[in-house]
Formats: C-alpha cells, sequence, structure tokens
C-alpha cells in the first residue's frame, strides 16, 4: 500500500454493537512513508482515500455497526485472575508442572504412573507439585503428591472436556492451594509461572502424561515458550514427554516427518525436551539435571 503504518483506533467500526455505528474519529490515522522516495509521496494519497479504502472492505470482516472496546470487561477480568494465579504460586511455591489427559480413571495403568511419580518427584525435588486440579491424571498427580506430603497446588478450569456438569469446588483440597479459573489464558499463565525457575535453589520442571487436545495443547504452548526463550533462557527448566506404553510414539513420528518437511529443524525437539518411557527413566533423568542421589 505505501505505508509502513496505518493504524486506525476504530478500524473496525462496521463491526457489531447493538446496532449502533461509531465514525471514524478524528486523526486517528496515522501514515508516515517508507522513505523520502517512496511512492507515497508521488501518488499524493490522501486522507479520504484511506478512509474510502477502509469503509469499502469493512463488510468482508463483519456487519454494520461498531464496536465499543469500553464496554468489553474480559481483559481486566483476564488481568486480575493471573493476578491471583500469581499470588497462589507465590504462596505456595514452584515447583513440578503436570499436564495429562482429563479422562482416565483410576483403573487406568496410566493413572497409577501418574499417582506414584507425582509422589517419586515431589520427595526427590522437594518442590511443590502443580496440576489443572480436574479428573483423571490431573487427579493422580494431585493425589500421589498429597501423599509426599510436600504442598499441592491447582489451577482448575470451572469444566473439563468430557464433564457433564461444572464446579467451582476441589473435592478434597483446602480452598487456600487451588483457584478456579474462568478464563484458560490466565490458567496457562498460571501453570507457566509455576514452572519457571527464579533462583538456582528453585527445583522445577513440566511432566506432560498422555492426554488429548487440551493436554497437547498447553504442552506445545510451553514448548514453544521454551524455544523462543521466554522461559527457561537464564535457568532452565526440564520438559518431560511420558511415552507410556508408546502413547506418544505416534506423535514423535509425526515431528520426524516435519524435519523430513524441513519444518522442524533436525534434532530441533531433542533439544527442548525429554522423552521418558518409564517412571525411573524420569526420575533419573530429573536427579541428574539437578545433581542429585537417586
Amino acid at each position: 500500500m505505501g505505508f509502513s503504518s496505518a493504524a486506525i483506533s476504530s478500524s473496525l467500526w462496521g463491526c457489531c454493537n447493538n446496532g449502533r455505528s461509531r465514525p471514524p474519529q478524528r486523526g486517528s490515522i496515522k501514515i508516515s512513508p517508507f522513505d523520502s522516495n517512496h511512492m507515497l509521496k508521488s501518488k499524493n494519497l490522501k486522507i479520504s482515500e484511506v478512509f474510502s479504502k477502509a469503509q469499502s472492505t469493512r463488510s468482508t470482516f463483519c456487519a454494520s455497526s461498531a464496536i465499543d472496546f469500553e464496554e468489553r470487561t474480559s481483559p481486566a477480568e483476564v488481568k486480575k485472575e493471573i493476578e491471583q494465579c500469581y499470588e497462589l504460586i507465590q504462596n505456595l511455591g514452584r515447583g513440578a508442572v503436570y499436564l495429562g489427559s482429563s479422562r482416565l480413571g483410576p483403573n487406568h495403568p496410566h493413572y497409577v504412573q501418574a499417582f506414584d511419580l507425582a509422589e517419586d518427584i515431589a520427595n526427590l525435588l522437594n518442590c511443590t507439585s502443580w496440576s489443572g486440579a480436574g479428573p483423571g491424571l490431573m487427579d493422580a498427580v494431585t493425589k500421589g503428591a498429597v501423599q509426599s506430603g510436600k504442598p499441592v497446588g491447582g489451577l482448575k478450569i470451572a469444566k473439563e472436556a468430557g464433564e457433564w456438569t461444572a464446579t467451582n469446588f476441589h473435592p478434597y483440597l483446602p480452598s487456600d492451594s487451588y483457584l478456579t479459573c474462568r478464563f484458560f489464558s490466565a490458567r496457562k499463565h498460571g501453570l507457566v509461572d509455576a514452572a519457571v525457575r527464579v533462583s538456582e535453589s528453585d527445583k522445577t520442571a513440566v511432566i506432560a502424561l498422555p492426554g488429548g487436545i487440551g493436554t497437547l495443547d498447553e504442552a506445545f504452548e510451553i514448548l514453544a515458550l521454551i524455544q523462543l526463550k521466554r522461559i527457561g533462557s537464564t535457568l532452565p527448566v526440564p520438559f518431560l514427554l511420558m511415552n507410556y506404553d508408546s502413547f506418544y510414539s505416534k506423535l514423535l513420528e509425526f515431528i520426524e516427518d516435519c524435519e523430513g518437511w524441513g519444518t522442524v529443524s533436525s534434532g530441533e525437539l531433542a533439544s527442548l525436551w525429554k522423552v521418558c518411557n518409564t517412571n525411573y527413566e524420569a526420575l533419573a533423568y530429573l536427579a541428574e539435571y539437578y545433581g542429585l542421589s537417586y
């Protein structure tokens, strides 16, 4: 278009807002040329033309009335919820963060393995254990960590996939040890913060247990943050993928295929996480990582 920036403060005037429409405010467009010889000068583009182009494309995005962002309360609510997550983590301490299925119950072998793993890691690292405080494998690690006698915290969402009813309360954790989040983004911020090491004495880890869409969403988001040095740039955080019964083997094969396509660099993920097939392998890795006896 010939602009380095064209910021339109009310760029979505035509979006829905209870049938009201609002014209753009004076001076709401800022235009700057790429350089003194850029085509913007030669074409002598006028502000009125910019408005005309913007108005002609507004129907592509939405209907015929404006968004009043001042009426949107969710940003402030998300911020408040994130701060509540941070406060809870500050009170209980950082530690091992578990991601896993909400659907695998006590009769499933992975439930038993997750229970044992959480108890052993809590004792090995002498740390707080964190999870989504839901059912399934999250319940397994919560109970295992409680068994260790070490602190346990949870960042719960009101309704997990596969549940028929929603609840804000945890069946056995003390009310001051978990938070029920309304927003997934706040919950994710909290889970990440619980794993961040702020001093050499912090012993934390992210452990991805078998799970579905939610688990993969959380796991790959944290993995991307590690890859981009948004967490662990100063004090690295170990990330363990628990490949019980080859649960994630097809995923690992897919990632190898991605390397063949050139979308993932060779060995890239191997440098970001540790794939473990057994609890013993995970515990031995963490012991070596932190220089502990096991």
